[in-house]
Parts: structure tokens; sequence; C-alpha cells
């Protein structure tokens, strides 16, 4: 792909060629991935330019610049004194840094990664609070080690989110009469309401601001991502985007509201069927829609970001505007009979706001696109079921190298993990990891969502519990798989370890085989996964299941497993992860991790209910060496030794000769 040609004649062509600089530099800060198959065609067809090994070359160094400045641990203190200054130029007394973006998303652009350029921290969760006399980084438990390592402690204090919450902060340090600074773009409107709460009773304000002081004063920031976007056919997304919104507009109709604003990307993204490579992990295209009780909608994305090959395929439904314009939109939204359903839950406060101002009647609502698009169709389900397959064929070719090349020394966190992409790379429709990979060897791995880093890379010794939860993206499907692999020492894993790791296989296994009625929520199931862990004074402190996209968020709603609560009662064709867990801190963890879809039970002429099950649809061999059969029914060890045969013959002639071998022996007969 790359050619043969040196940087400067690869550079030098561009500029003859005289590609749309700023069209460069905003791909080079997306997400769109160079180096896979397809990727020169988009390219070439973005630029109308026939040689996409240079421009791919040259998004690559740009992207190389554009992330040093985020690299920094921690982050140079004149950052925190310049933003300080421009606080009080905005006349603020302080100012809230959340990591979010103006969608409220999981994984951001890098344009919106201010509290790692403010601070320093990389973790995927936090907030921080700067006053003009102190400042507070809020974390959850995953990070409390990690915040230390990567934040200056003496300028930012970190707070765990479990002991004290930013609401209680700000009453506990917020001057009485300060002005408190928001950017309205990344907050929703849930949230604000409860910060605003906070400073009333502090006796100060909290106070949007027309201009991001962080913004401000980040001289090299990286400009807004533009991902190429992508159509999916109808016979890829299973129903036609007119269906969609037509489906949509009942939902207005039974709202009673005219219109709806949408500012989540992966709504937008089902519901016009397309995808994006704006942020890492997810194909989401940012933008904004505003969709209308006849079905029609309006699309505000940078037009850049579109191909002429793209826009042929919408409907004559769908118009597009540029970005500049939705404020205008909502005002006339003001101006029109009807209401204005938003998600106080998703949505940025300035669409609250800017909708308020112009005097639109707002509706509190559920996102109309959640439910159904948890509800996948036949063919995302036969997407995803394919993408599995490869996939397992891809994990299980990782996971025999890792038994030979494991026990030899010199395999690392980041190397093992490196190793892992690349088999998943190997498949034409592989288009990126679906979260970054959690490798963790040891007491690594007893850390719930480790992110390895060169700073706590650790060597995978024999006699370790190693933990690997990975995922990608391919184009008909999303995956999210774990397993616990014991690297063999030629004395086995200890008694402790294969107890656990068998408590944590037995609740897996009856999760996979439940059988439960109609309006069942996740949290009725939930108690199934922990019984044997709870039987020995043992639990894990995460949720059991979390929904998953179709070639979308790897984290979907609102469907979960959960004893929080929450979420929906299950329905056929949700996708959820089965994933109980175990983990002693400073020794191991333990995570047994599989993707399953709600289906309708097979029917018994004595059931007096519709019956819903589960049915497993990741496929590799979980790890024989950490079991004690003993621990295990005769039940469990029946379904252990059918899925392993469904492992084998599935996953047989996708691999090669040797890879073969090794999972012959991988899936034999408990």
């Amino acid at each position: 792909m790359r050619g043969n040609e040196g940087p400067e004649r690869r550079f030098s062509a561009i500029v003859e060629a005289k590609i749309d600089t700023t069209l460069l530099e905003g791909i080079a800060a997306s997400a769109f991935l160079t180096d896979v198959d397809g990727a020169d065609d988009v390219l070439a067809d973005l630029f109308k330019d026939d040689r996409p090994a240079d421009i791919c070359a040259r998004i690559d160094a740009l992207r190389a610049e554009q992330h040093a400045g985020l690299g920094l641990v921690p982050a140079p203190a004149d950052r925190l004194a310049a933003l300080r200054a421009e606080l009080a130029a905005q006349q603020l007394d302080g100012f809230l840094v959340p990591l979010a973006d103006e969608h409220q998303g999981e994984f951001i652009a890098r344009r919106s990664q201010r509290l790692a350029w403010l601070t320093g921290f990389g973790g995927s969760a936090g907030m921080a609070i700067v006053l003009a006399e102190k400042a507070a980084i809020f974390v959850d438990g995953r990070y409390t080690l990690q915040v230390r390592d990567q934040v200056d402690t003496d300028a930012f204090v970190p707070v765990a989110l479990a002991e004290i919450s930013p609401q209680q902060w700000l009453r506990d340090n917020l001057p009485e009469g300060a002005r408190l600074g928001f950017d309205p773009w990344l907050h929703t409107s849930a949230g604000v309401a409860r910060l605003r709460v906070a400073c009333t009773e502090a006796g100060a304000e909290l106070a949007p601001v027309g201009q991001n002081p962080v913004d401000a004063v980040w001289e090299d920031q990286p400009p807004a991502p533009l991902g190429p976007v992508m159509f999916l056919t109808d016979t890829q997304a299973g129903i036609s985007s007119g269906e969609k919104r037509r489906q949509f507009s009942r939902g207005l109709e039974e709202a009673q509201c005219a219109a709806s604003v949408l500012s989540a990307p992966d709504s937008i993204a089902w519901l016009l069927n397309i995808r994006g490579s704006d942020v890492p992990n997810t194909p989401l295209a940012l933008g904004y829609a505003v969709v209308y009780r006849s079905g029609d909608v309006d699309w505000f994305i940078d037009t850049r970001k579109i191909r002429d090959s793209i826009r042929q395929n919408l409907d004559s439904g769908i118009s597009i505007f540029p970005p500049t314009e939705f404020a205008d939109r909502l005002a006339l939204l003001g101006k029109s009979d009807g209401a204005v359903l938003v998600d106080p839950a998703s949505a940025p406060e300035w669409i609250r706001l800017t909708l308020e101002a112009a005097g639109a009647a707002l509706s509190a609502g559920t996102d109309l696109c959640a439910l159904p698009k948890a509800r996948k169709n036949s063919a995302e389900i036969s997407g995803t079921r394919a993408a599995h397959i490869r996939d397992g064929a891809a994990l299980t070719t990782f996971l025999a190298w890792l038994s030979d090349a494991g026990p030899k020394g010199g395999v690392t966190e980041i190397s093992a993990a490196d190793y892992l992409y690349e088999c998943r790379r190997r498949d034409s429709r592989f288009r990126g990891l679906s979260f970054d990979t959690i490798s963790g060897s040891g007491p690594n791995g007893a850390i719930v969502h480790y992110r390895v880093t060169p700073a706590t890379d650790r060597t995978l010794d024999p006699g370790d519990v190693y933990l690997v939860d990975s995922g990608a993206q391919y184009l008909d499907g999303t995956t999210d798989v774990t397993r616990t692999v014991f690297i063999d020492d030629g004395k086995g894993a200890s008694a402790e370890a294969k107890d656990r790791n068998t408590r944590v296989l037995k609740g897996h296994i009856a999760v996979a085989t439940a059988r439960f009625p109609e309006g069942t929520h996740g949290s009725q199931i939930d108690a199934l996964a922990r019984l044997a862990l709870w039987e020995a004074g043992l639990d894990y402190d995460h949720g059991t299941g979390h929904g998953v996209g179709s070639y979308l968020g790897v984290h979907e709603g609102p469907q979960r497993i959960s004893k929080q609560g929450g979420g929906v009662p299950m329905e056929p064709g949700m996708i959820l992860s089965n994933e109980p867990g175990y983990y002693k801190e400073g020794a191991y963890g333990i995570r047994i991790e599989n993707l399953v879809v709600v289906s309708e039970a097979a029917s018994d002429k004595d059931a007096e209910r519709s019956m819903l099950e589960f049915e497993t649809i990741t496929l590799a061999p979980i790890d024989r060496n950490l079991i004690d059969r003993n621990l295990l029914t005769d039940t469990e060890r029946a379904w252990l030794d059918s899925y392993h045969v469904r492992v084998r013959e599935t996953l047989s002639p996708l691999v090669d000769e040797s890879v073969r071998a090794w999972l012959a022996t991988a899936t034999a007969p408990i």
C-alpha cells in the first residue's frame, strides 16, 4: 500500500497534486485506518487522486504530530496556569473539564481530549474541577492508581468518585458568590441539573460559557475529525433507512411530538444506515440530526466527509446541511407548532438552552432509536454470527501462538496485544478494534479495566494467569471476548486459581443456559452468574453483561445484566456480553466472556408463558488448564464439551494445520 518512494518524494507529490490540506489534517485527526482493505479506494475517491499511498503516508505523519501534544505525562504546569489566566479574563472563578465530547460518546476524538491535555490523565472516564487556588481530578475505582502515575498531584488532587462526588466537592470548596463555568456542549441536561443544585447550595452560580477556555489556550489543538462516511446497503442493514424513519415517526406520534433532535452519533448511524470513522473503536460520523414526524431528516454534518457515491445512496427524505446551520434550525423549531423531543440523559445542555431560548415546547424522553437499535434484525444477527466465526479463528490463532511462545519467556503484555491485533487485521472486513485491548498478566490482570502502557508493560512469566479482553469492528459485526489463560510452567496452576476460575465458569454457564420468561430484566439474571462465587464468599464489582451493537458501539444500551438494576427487559434480537469474573488484588484476574443473542426458547407443551434463552455466538476455546473438573456438575461438563466441539468443528477449517492440531487438544473433552 505504501509504495517504495521516500517521504520527501511522497510529500512532493501531494503538493504537486494540490491536495486539500484541511481535509488531510481532518482525516489525520480522525480514526480512519490507512492500513485496512479498501482504504486506498476511499482516499482516491475523496481526493480525486490516483496516488492514495502518498496520501496515506502524509496522514500517518500528520497523525503522529497531532498525537505528540497529548502524550506528555504529567501535563506541563504552564497549561494549568494558562487556563487560570483565561478564566480570569472570562470573569470565571472556576471551570469544569470533563472527559467528554459534544455528543457524550464513550470514545472521543483527539480534539476533545481536553482532560488529557490539561492533566496528562489517560483513562477513559474522569473530570477535573479547576478553581483559582485549587483543582481536583475525579476518577472511579479503575483509575485510582493510574491517576497518581500520570497527573501532578500537587496541581490536581485526586478524588475517588466512590467517596466524594463532584457535587459534594463543589459544596465544600466553591466560594460563595463564585461563577463556575461549564461548556454546555460537554454536559448533558441531566448532569447540569445535578451540578446546578450543588452550586446553588454553595451560594454560587453555574454559568455556561460561549467559548471553552481550554480550547482558547490549547494552541496546537487538533482539528475536528473528518473521517470518511460509508453507506450500509439495505442487505447489510437488514432494514432500510426509510422503514426505520417510518418507525421513528410512529414513535413521535405516540409521544405527541412534531420533531426530535438527535445528538448521539450511534443513533444517527443506525437511523440513516451509515457508518463513519471520526472516533476510535466505534464507526461513528459525528453530527446532529432533526427528525420530523413526516419521517424526513435534516442531517448536520461536515460535507467533506461524504463522498459523491455515498450522497447518491441517501434517499430524498434525508437532507444534508453544514453544522453551522444547526443553531438556526433549532431556532426554527421554536417557532413551529408541536413539541420537540430531546433525551436529557444523552443530549448536550446546549441543545436544551438553544431550544428554550427559541421558545420551543420541550418534551423530555428517551432516544427513540435506542430500543429498536438494540433489537437486532435477522441480517444483523447473521452478520454478527459470521464476524464472530472469523474473529474466533483469529483469537484461536493467537491462543495457539501464546501457548508456545508464552512459556518460553519474552512475550509482554504489549507484544501479546500487538500480535492479537495482527491476527485480526488479516481479515478483509476488519475495521479496527472495538476497544483498546486489555492485556493483563498476573497482578495487572486484577485491574478490571487495565490499559497497558510502556511504563506498566509486564512480561508473561511461566506460572502467570493472563487475562486478555479484546474485540474488533468488522463490516458485518462487533466482537468482544475475554479469555483467561495459564502460562504453562510445567507444574500447573494453583488449586486456588483453578477453584476461582471454575466458579467463574460455572456462573458463565448458568447465564449461557438460562431460560427465562418474557419481561425478565438483566438484574434478575445477574445472580445466576454470581452464585458459585457467593457460595465461597466471593464476588466481583462490575456488571455481568452489557449490550453490544451491530458494527456499532461495543457498549450499547439500554439492555444490560447487572445487580445494580436498570436497563430494560430482555427481548429477542438483543446482543449482550456474558462476563462474570474474579479479581485477587496484587495476584491475578479472571474473566470469561462470550457474547450471546436473546432468542425465543423452543416451545414446551406444558409451558404457561413464552420463554426466552441465550444463544452463544462467540467461538474460542476456554482454557482447560484452569478448570477443576470436580467442581463442575455433569450438566456443566456436558455444556463445556458441547461448546468445545462446536468451536473445533466451526473454526478448524479456518486455521492453518499447526493451529488446527493445537485446537484439537485445547477442545478435548474435560
